[in-house]
């Protein structure tokens, strides 16, 4: 990622932890939820407000050859909470 590109997605990290800490997410829940949003956003080399439905289907498509279900249902509750609370954004299954 360039710079600026690095700075927001950054800035979009501690957002989201600010998010799941005032939701009253417990500890562990909130390391899974951040664990996730670096590794896509370190998968992709895209910050996350940039993310396309074609992005997510090709890094949903490896983790599954990669990760257990558990991961792939952790990172996609994830995202679901990153779009929604974060961006303010829908969600597309």
């Amino acid at each position: 990622m360039m710079n600026n590109e690095q700075q927001r997605s950054d800035y979009l990290y501690e957002q989201h932890v600010t998010h799941l800490t005032l939701q009253g997410k417990r500890p562990a829940t909130i390391d899974g939820y951040s664990r996730a949003l670096r590794r896509i956003t370190h998968h992709l080399d895209k910050s996350p407000d940039t993310l396309t439905t074609d992005d997510l289907k090709r890094y949903f498509a490896q983790l599954i050859k990669t990760h257990s279900w558990s991961t792939v249902r952790i990172d996609r509750n994830e995202l679901q909470f990153f779009f929604k609370h974060v961006l303010q954004r829908g969600w597309e299954r």
